[in-house]
């Protein structure tokens, strides 16, 4: 069953234009000058339950438009969308107790109440009984390890605890469907790390489906089994994950350490990243050449050290959007 449904969704708005200085404002005051901003241009996708989806873009692209349509919170000016089989445009309500909203930037807790008494406010909002919050509070102080700080007021708490609790507060009501904006922005790698392990967790113990947007090229590759790509308010790329890394992980980086340096001559398929002294930075293109082929060219006896990779998702991200720039030139 589909827990999202996006047809051909779109969005636009009047942005106030000003010129520069006094004359600019007084202008803007009198005569205002307005363009149309196309922020969602006619979009299509859907996401199954219990998928975990990344929805990715540079800023601008689109991304949080369509989430505010998707819980209601704006009005989409052609198309239509059901999510968990509810209109959010007419029933923002009822749609409000299917889902739950985390965003990185924005905090929902009560600074100066403790975890647990936020539980049990964010409870009493969702209509839950006094025995059936308790449940769920001891069920996720569980599952998400707060035992240590879940009577301590939530301006005391580091960052990362504080993540944790707003994705409880998010939790609480059992929704179907959880949106995560940028859930790990400003966290250290080993919190990040954490924080992704809870989700996978979560959506696997509570098969909540999951829709994520971040910058983060981890949270994709680990949480993520398939990604849309948006970018001018339009689906650059709708693909599984496993496909994405193999029509685009053709090439491969090989870092070569050398005994003596050497000039590397690029063949068809072989390119020259980075050659400095000893140093030698390789890209491969599978399709082209093996991996066996590259190092050919390098005599054996003169190799100290060799360290094959992927190409990071990120810089495919980046050609990805580069070439939808071009199409669209």
């Amino acid at each position: 069953m589909d827990a999202i449904v996006v047809n051909q969704l779109s969005k636009t708005f009047r942005v106030k234009v000003k010129d520069k200085g006094l004359k600019g404002s007084l202008k803007s005051i009198l005569k205002p000058n307005y363009r149309t901003i196309q922020a969602v241009d006619n979009i299509s996708f859907r996401v199954e339950e219990g998928e975990i989806l990344a929805f990715i873009g540079p800023n601008g692209a689109g991304k949080s438009t369509t989430i505010k349509m998707l819980t209601g919170i704006l009005y989409p000016d052609e198309g239509s969308t059901s999510v968990m089989g509810i209109n959010p445009t007419a029933k923002r309500k009822q749609l409000s107790y299917q889902i739950g909203t985390v965003f990185g930037q924005k905090e929902q807790l009560w600074m100066h109440l403790t975890p647990y008494d936020n539980f049990k406010f964010f409870g009493a909002i969702y209509d839950l009984k006094e025995e059936e919050a308790e449940a769920r509070i001891a069920e996720l102080k569980q599952v998400f390890e707060l035992e240590e700080f879940i009577n301590t007021p939530v301006r005391n708490l580091s960052l990362g605890q504080r993540i944790r609790c707003e994705i409880v507060v998010s939790l609480i009501h059992r929704p179907k469907i959880l949106f995560l904006d940028e859930p790990t922005i400003g966290l250290d790698p080993v919190v990040k790390e954490n924080i992704r392990t809870l989700i996978k967790k979560m959506n696997r113990e509570y098969k909540t489906t999951i829709f994520l947007t971040s910058h983060d090229v981890g949270d994709i590759e680990k949480l993520c089994k398939r990604i849309i790509i948006v970018n001018h308010g339009s689906i650059v790329l709708d693909d599984s994950m496993e496909n994405l890394k193999y029509h685009y992980l053709n090439r491969k980086i090989v870092e070569v350490k050398l005994r003596d340096a050497m000039d590397m001559t690029e063949e068809d398929g072989i390119t020259v990243i980075k050659s400095k002294g000893c140093n030698l930075k390789l890209e491969v293109d599978t399709t082209k050449k093996n991996i066996a082929d590259a190092l050919k060219l390098i005599d054996a006896d003169n190799i100290l050290d060799i360290n094959i990779s992927n190409v990071p998702l990120e810089n495919i991200i980046t050609e990805i959007y580069k070439e939808n720039r071009q199409t669209k030139a």
